[in-house]
């Protein structure tokens, strides 16, 4: 259910408010969609209230979604995506600019914004432009109409912005209106035809190999462009979106203690999972290195328990190791990456149950994130404060003033939260499933965490059993 008027609850449990940097066990009352009391609890009234019970948490922030529409219907709405967006605990969702149309031009933005006036959700809706016109990487989009028209960013995601000059010139025009670049980090020279990440296990596979150099040379292309580019325009920013190498968040790590403008995201399935989960493989990335930190094999020590060739993990940028996956959250611990981003990217069947190298990319993530999430902080791999930041105030930073309001439990403002049983545990299927999309690994998965309650801008977004 959703949408409905102002909202009245009274909510205990464990709060974790990132804009406060607080935390513990919280009461909060709810009255007519109006976070009207926030009280943190101590001694004997906080009995029972715990991490491992009733979680409270500022709205989610999704940096990175795909709704499809215009232009793909079949696979997403802007309805049908807002709606697995609440059911997965996010209040704000921030769509990429490569739909059918192109959202290159206001005219797109408008059609995007009255979908999602039209579903009736209260999920807040921010939109990408892309860059360049119909994302071809030839010549500059409308930007400055596009920024008059409330653009959050602009991206060619799903491609490179291929040319160094006009990254060059869309880094110093965006930063001049004060918008960030959002670039797809990918050499395409050296990824035509890519099936996997070169190594082990698409080797063994017989499937193409996308090296890392694929993705970090891009990397540090761009960051050698912003470089030059601050110099004559001081508010150019870039974002590096999915980073998913060891090699790309060092570039990162080095550009940020240089002093660069530059921030990036993680998604769940490339912090979490491994390139082994194409060859059958079913456990999480982190149980997949030994004492040593090295890759364990997963045909010698039996860890084949699905199938291959599993098109739902046909992603762009692909499954890494299980080391470049390690290297993921460490980069989320330290601060090199600044968000986690599901990079929600639903297919329909024809698209998704053809051979593998067939396969278009993307896995329909934005209502499994949190729980994946969860279960990294649950193995130790994430602290619950920061695991949160990635997902709330972390996102909220790269979208800067255009984002809106920074998520925290602020008393006098309307509710914008969500409350997870994190006792709790569900299995994804077809049909529990709120997205078109059904293309996820983890169907038939028993993940940790139930959203119970999304409230967004004072409004239900989502209520659950």
């Amino acid at each position: 259910m959703s949408g409905s008027g102002g909202h009245d609850t009274t909510i205990r449990g464990w709060a974790v408010d990132p804009g406060t940097g607080h935390e513990g066990a919280a009461v909060l009352e709810v009255r007519d969609g109006v976070l009207e009391r926030l009280v943190w609890l101590s001694g004997a009234d906080a009995e029972g209230l715990t991490p491992g019970a009733a979680l409270i948490l500022p709205g989610l922030i999704d940096l990175h979604a795909h709704f499809r529409e215009p232009g793909n219907e079949d696979a997403e709405t802007v309805a049908t995506g807002l709606a697995a967006a609440a059911h997965g605990g996010f209040t704000t969702v921030a769509l990429m600019p490569n739909t059918t149309p192109a959202l290159d031009e206001p005219s797109v933005l408008g059609r995007v914004l009255a979908a999602a006036g039209a579903s009736g959700s209260p999920v807040r809706v921010l939109a990408h432009g892309a860059v360049t016109t119909g994302r071809k990487g030839e010549t500059l989009s409308a930007m400055g109409e596009l920024a008059d028209a409330g653009v959050v960013g602009f991206s060619d995601d799903g491609a490179p912005v291929r040319s160094a000059t006009v990254l060059r010139n869309a880094l110093a025009y965006a930063g001049a209106l004060g918008i960030p670049i959002v670039d797809h980090p990918e050499d395409l020279s050296l990824t035509e035809g890519a099936e996997a990440s070169e190594g082990y296990v698409a080797t063994v596979l017989g499937l193409k190999g996308w090296p890392a150099a694929g993705e970090a040379g891009s990397v540090a292309r761009s960051l050698a462009v912003l470089a030059d580019v601050v110099r004559d325009v001081p508010g150019a920013r870039l974002h590096l979106t999915h980073v998913s190498t060891a090699s790309s968040l060092e570039h990162v790590r080095a550009a940020k203690a240089a002093g660069l403008p530059v921030t990036c995201d993680i998604t769940p399935h490339h912090l979490a999972l491994a390139d082994e989960w194409i060859a059958g493989a079913r456990r999480w990335a982190w149980e997949a290195l030994d004492g040593d930190g090295r890759a364990r094999d997963p045909w010698a020590d039996g860890a084949l328990v699905a199938r291959p060739y599993d098109t739902s993990l046909r992603v762009n940028p692909p499954l890494r190791s299980a080391q470049d996956a390690a290297a993921c959250r460490a980069a989320l611990r330290d601060g090199t990456a600044d968000a986690i981003a599901t990079d929600h990217a639903p297919h329909t069947e024809v698209d998704k149950h053809v051979e593998f190298g067939w396969a278009a990319n993307g896995i329909s993530g934005i209502e499994t994130a949190l729980s994946v999430v969860l279960a990294a902080v649950a193995a130790g791999e994430l602290p619950l404060a920061t695991a949160v930041a990635l997902l709330t105030t972390g996102p909220a930073r790269v979208l800067g003033a255009r984002g809106g309001t920074a998520p925290g439990l602020r008393a006098g403002e309307p509710a914008d939260l969500v409350v997870v049983d994190a006792s709790g545990a569900w299995t994804p299927s077809a049909a529990s499933l709120v997205s078109k999309g059904k293309n996820t690994p983890l169907l038939g998965r028993v993940l940790p965490g139930v959203v119970r309650l999304v409230l967004a801008g004072g409004r239900l977004a989502y209520a659950g059993d």
